[in-house]
């Protein structure tokens, strides 16, 4: 089996670029080897859909981020879906019109006479996105929730035909069911949607009244979303299915739920790895012993060593965030600030003067190496 190309290297793009670079490749290539544009020109055709399925990876965070991980083999045996198998990629023509701004009436539609003879006659709904907040906690252990939206379904009156009950839709005249026409604009020929029926094919001489002979009517929607343990701010899951109805009765879009995880008041996340800043006192840092910290578990125990110095990180293994899609946790990083205390009783006074006689800080009050660091520094 011959060795598929890297899709940064099919795009010619940098694997650290961003999407609007990614996606501003596609265009350029998209146009280049379109195959209204290479009549008959099988090598073009093939780098059209090679592209295509380059760009339906890398646009998409999850699956930039298996293919980033795992190369083509993220994609293979059902992982995200094969080309042609089925799977979760879109056919080359319906991410050209994405891009473009296609569908009926999209500019290279046009231009290009349609995108290789495909119908600009109705298609499935469109994909919705609903904006998902959850604390830090729900994304640590998984979440269910039931959200509610709207979107457009199918009427129920005409089943989404657009046509009155008891009646059916009939071909267009003017397109003679093509959904689309050619109109001349000086040297050039156009080809755009039917303006009598839509692009649909066919009209309806008695319409829905619910509908208004749209087939399509907004309806509140609820659905319950499971959020697996370990997510973060920018995945999406999604619920196929869910999204817009398409028109005279073609399938529903997907719903796509943007998750965003609220700030924590006091862990910081870093991937999978939780930190945090933990106060202690002089004289903990000084003598060492042992504290109690907060966890996403609950409170574990903390043992500071005599001595430890201000910034100083420990490490909590395996108290961080799961990872997603995969087994096993962050960890937690723990970095101490000692404090010092800026009122001190006459008896606390006292006793720091004590120790500092003890220890000949009077004398010295800073420390040999960093004395031997400074004159090094000025001889």
């Amino acid at each position: 089996m011959s060795q598929q190309q890297d899709y940064y290297e099919v795009l010619k793009v940098e694997r650290s670029a961003t999407f609007e670079v990614i996606k501003k490749a596609y265009r350029k290539k998209a146009v280049k080897y379109h195959p209204d544009k290479n009549p008959g020109d099988k090598e073009a055709e093939d780098k059209f859909k090679k592209v295509a399925e380059a760009y339906e990876v890398l646009k998409d965070p999850d699956k930039r981020a298996a293919y980033d991980r795992y190369g083509h083999a993220a994609f293979a045996n059902g992982g995200f879906g094969r080309a042609g198998q089925g799977g979760g990629f879109h056919d080359p023509f319906d991410l050209f019109r994405e891009v473009f701004g296609g569908g009926a009436g999209g500019i290279f539609d046009g231009l290009f006479g349609g995108g290789g003879g495909r119908s600009n006659g109705p298609q499935s709904g469109a994909d919705l996105q609903y904006n998902l907040e959850i604390t830090l906690e729900e994304a640590a252990k998984g979440v269910e929730r039931e959200i509610k939206y709207k979107r457009h379904v199918q009427c129920k009156a005409c089943g989404g035909s657009g046509a009155k009950k008891g009646t059916q839709r009939s071909t267009c005249t003017t397109c003679h069911g093509r959904g689309q026409v050619q109109v001349s604009r000086g040297f050039f020929a156009m080809v755009q949607p039917c303006p009598d029926c839509r692009g649909t094919g066919s009209v309806a001489k008695e319409p829905c009244p619910d509908c208004h002979g749209e087939g399509l009517a907004l309806e509140q929607t609820k659905v319950k979303v499971s959020v697996p343990p370990g997510v973060d701010t920018g995945v999406r899951l999604r619920s196929a299915g869910n999204g817009e109805a398409g028109k005279r009765g073609r399938g529903y879009g997907d719903l796509y739920i943007a998750i965003h995880v609220k700030d924590h008041e006091l862990f910081e996340r870093q991937g999978s790895d939780l930190f945090y800043v933990l106060p202690i006192k002089f004289t903990l840092a000084t003598l060492g012993g042992t504290i109690e910290v907060p966890t996403l578990d609950g409170k574990a125990e903390l043992k500071i060593p005599s001595g430890t110095p201000t910034g100083t990180v420990f490490r909590l293994r395996d108290k961080g965030m799961p990872q997603l899609r995969h087994k096993g946790r962050g960890d937690l990083l723990v970095r101490v600030e000692v404090e010092v205390p800026k009122k001190l009783s006459k008896e606390q006074r006292a006793a720091l003067e004590t120790f500092a006689k003890a220890c000949g800080d009077e004398a010295a009050p800073l420390s040999e190496s960093f004395l031997e660091k400074a004159k090094r520094f000025f001889s």
